[in-house]
């Protein structure tokens, strides 16, 4: 992301942070988070705060905690003024509601980095987003994979066979070195994926190959293992080629660190976000 987008949004969203008197618990209007989140009616901005409810619930914390519905009255324009609904968000909440958004949006991927951490030193924010998108790289792969998994399925080809097609498909892309090859490489033990080792970089590459491969064989209806491995094979070894009128190769490419401790960073930052926080007053209006 770059360095000045983030600042923008990272202005835009101090600006609009506001402090529950007396106390130091930070919250946002949800009409305000609207726009700097990428969002211009809040019909859609509505159903984002609904899930982003939800996922509190399912947490196990109390969404009055953290979400607290307040009507406002606004002008027309004509002198007279009218009611609308709105939300005040503790941390926790806008949390959720970026975790939940559109992660498409820049700004989206920027506040699930700015809410999750109390300081807002850039260098922790650029640190954090780094891993951020690392993990959405890596999960873009896995839906990616169990949709080719489904999609050859139902193409004559069985388990061992898509084994057979991604080894393959990985040897076009890593420049002749195999899957085995690759994990004695990085040093990472053969009962684990890959991907799980890769730079953000490579994660993408592969995603890329492999939604090519899925969007031709539901095109022309590619049928076995052979015809499925041909196309999937071609397709990263395009990938490769990309990379490499640019100077990549992805097997130069140094690994990084395992994605499940990535992962289980994410629930443990989830739970300091909550203490962070802070709760709405019970009886408050």
């Amino acid at each position: 992301m770059d360095k000045q987008v983030m600042l923008t949004i990272s202005k835009q969203l101090d600006e609009i942070t506001q402090v529950i008197p007396g106390s130091d618990i930070d919250f946002w209007f949800a009409r305000d988070l609207m726009e700097p989140l990428g969002y211009q009616r809040w019909e859609n901005f509505v159903q984002v705060i609904n899930k982003a409810i939800a996922s509190c619930a399912t947490t196990g914390e109390d969404p009055d905690d953290h979400f607290r519905g307040v009507t406002k009255m606004v002008s027309t324009g004509s002198g007279a003024e009218r009611p609308i609904k709105d939300f005040m968000l503790t941390r926790y909440a806008s949390y959720l509601i970026a975790q939940n958004g559109d992660s498409r949006k820049e700004p989206i991927a920027f506040a699930q980095s700015y809410f999750a951490l109390q300081t807002r030193k850039q260098e922790l924010l650029e640190e954090r987003i780094k891993s951020r998108e690392r993990l959405d790289a890596r999960e873009k792969l896995r839906q990616a994979e169990k949709t080719l998994s489904q999609n050859i399925y139902e193409r004559g080809v069985d388990d061992a066979g898509f084994g057979n097609i991604r080894s393959k498909g990985d040897s076009a892309l890593f420049g002749g070195k195999t899957t085995k090859e690759m994990k004695e490489l990085y040093g990472i033990t053969q009962s684990r994926p890959l991907a799980d080792f890769l730079p953000t970089l490579t994660i993408a590459a592969k995603n890329l190959a492999t939604e090519m491969t899925n969007l031709n064989v539901e095109k022309d209806d590619l049928q076995g293992e052979k015809t499925i491995t041909i196309e999937h094979v071609q397709n990263n070894r395009s990938v490769r080629e990309m990379l490499g009128q640019r100077g990549i190769k992805p097997e130069e490419l140094p690994p990084e660190p395992d994605i499940k401790k990535l992962e289980r960073n994410e629930k443990t930052t989830a739970k300091k976000i909550v203490k962070q926080s802070g709760k709405f007053p019970k009886d408050r209006d």
